[in-house]
């Protein structure tokens, strides 16, 4: 998509994926100054990931001090779902990124009033809804947090305008978004992995959130510690008292509220997808930074102690993780690999074969190695996806779907893994039917999501 021109981009967005307009526009740019292929597609999904990073080290030093965000800072990339989009070349680190630094600016703009805060956060916040729009629901964790930190007024109102204007300007997209809304057709329950994520960094967030909760002991009290010895974590702690807003608030806001709200969406119109609200990551790396710089204040004033402490709970993260991060490098961590899917088409072909997808959506796996599908005959291809100005093409009418496959001697079919609901399009009935009456299967193999089956007419395999 990215590498079509700006015009016919903006026709294809009238078609489908508008939620997605900002973003090609975007990596239009950044293919336009080097088109470096996959690490170009890429790169801007690693740089946001360290941007955002650094925007979580912020806030964590702002409501609990220096130690405190440094290890929110390095907690965060360390996250498996980060990790993973990290290296994906969509819009989602970029929106975690904007959200990360749309909460820093929330937090200046509640500590220092004035327009320009306010002004920089509702954009920041806009910029994020428009390249995904179901950002808007970190507003109601920004709210929650304004609302229940007991703050004047006068803050809460310049909130409420921030907000309002957020959501004016997301409204146009999001009432044209609806007459695509049949894109997110494929999204159903909540599975159980994705409910068992959901509910281990919940868990362990509020693990953390109770381990904050907890009074720090001291030896002396912080008025009578002699200057020269005391612990400046004791300071910064005082210090944390008087912050507007209570690091805990806003984490936990951030870390549960946007999810529990589109899982309660879903009887209405199911909507959850763990990567449309990554922004819980970094709630959750606040409350790990947090807590491992309350344990190790908790560990008395040995210096030896503390890295003892730090090296073990270090040591002990890059154990865990390492498994999943080295996994999540690999192309078996990814449920639709075009490049496998493309290699087992090339396997499975003939020269002069015939290839159908199935649903006519599956045929954007032919846009990552379009060569594989070279000398193959699409034979319900009317125009392609360029042409057509749409994501996969428009196919012939029924009848003369119908009509090609029959003259088709053998056939390689592209379709979704067995269980999956069939479309009840009639041209996609045309595919199925002929394939089942006039041939018989050959073979098929599973390739992440997709199944690669071989049809050939009877007695010829």
């Amino acid at each position: 998509m990215a590498h079509r021109s700006v015009t016919r981009i903006w026709h294809t967005l009238g078609h489908a994926d508008a939620v997605h307009g900002l973003h090609y526009l975007l990596m239009h740019g950044v293919f336009a100054l080097w088109d470096g292929g996959e690490t170009a597609l890429r790169l801007p999904s690693v740089l946001a990931v360290a941007t955002a990073s650094a925007g979580v080290a912020l806030i964590g030093r702002g409501l609990a001090g220096p130690r405190a965000g440094v290890l929110a800072g390095l907690v965060f990339p360390l996250i498996p779902t980060v990790q993973r989009y990290a290296q994906e070349g969509r819009s989602y680190a970029l929106v975690c990124a904007l959200i990360t630094w749309g909460t820093w600016l929330l937090l200046a703009a509640v500590g220092r009033r004035g327009r320009l805060r306010w002004g920089a956060y509702a954009a920041f916040m806009l910029t994020a809804c428009l390249l995904h729009e179901l950002a808007v629901v970190t507003l109601f964790a920004h709210g929650a947090t304004v609302f229940r930190s007991g703050l004047p007024h006068p803050v809460i109102r310049a909130w409420g305008i921030a907000a309002g204007c957020v959501t004016v300007g997301l409204l146009p997209l999001a009432a044209f978004s609806v007459t695509q809304s049949e894109q997110v057709d494929w999204i159903g329950f909540p599975d159980l992995g994705q409910t068992t994520r959901f509910v281990v960094a919940a868990l362990l967030g509020l693990l953390c959130a109770r381990t904050l909760g907890r009074t720090p002991p001291r030896r002396t009290p912080p008025d009578r510690t002699p200057a020269d010895t005391r612990d400046p974590a004791d300071t910064r702690a005082s210090a944390d008292t008087r912050a507007p807003v209570e690091l805990r608030t806003l984490a936990l806001s951030l870390l549960i509220l946007p999810t529990v709200l589109l899982v309660l969406l879903t009887p209405l119109r199911p909507l959850y997808v763990d990567r449309y609200v990554l922004s819980y990551t970094i709630g959750l790396a606040l409350l790990i930074g947090a807590a491992l710089d309350r344990i190790q204040r908790d560990t008395g004033r040995s210096r030896a102690l503390r890295g003892a402490v730090s090296l073990t709970a270090a040591g002990a993260v890059l154990a865990a993780l390492f498994p999943v991060g080295a996994y999540l490098r690999t192309p078996q961590s990814r449920q639709n690999d075009a490049d496998a899917v493309a290699r087992a088409v090339r396997e499975a072909a003939r020269p002069g074969d015939g290839v159908l997808f199935m649903p006519a959506r599956r045929r954007v796996w032919t846009l990552a190695r379009p060569e594989a599908f070279r000398g193959l005959s699409d034979l319900a291809l009317e125009r392609s996806p360029v042409a057509s100005d749409t994501l996969h093409g428009t196919e012939f009418p029924p009848g003369r779907i119908r009509a090609r496959v029959v003259a088709a001697h053998r056939i390689v079919a592209v379709h979704d893994l067995a269980g999956q609901p069939l479309e009840e399009d009639e041209r996609e009935v045309a595919k199925r039917e002929t394939l089942r009456t006039r041939f018989e299967e050959c073979g098929s193999r599973t390739v992440t999501q997709a199944r690669i089956t071989v049809y050939a007419r009877p007695g010829s395999c």
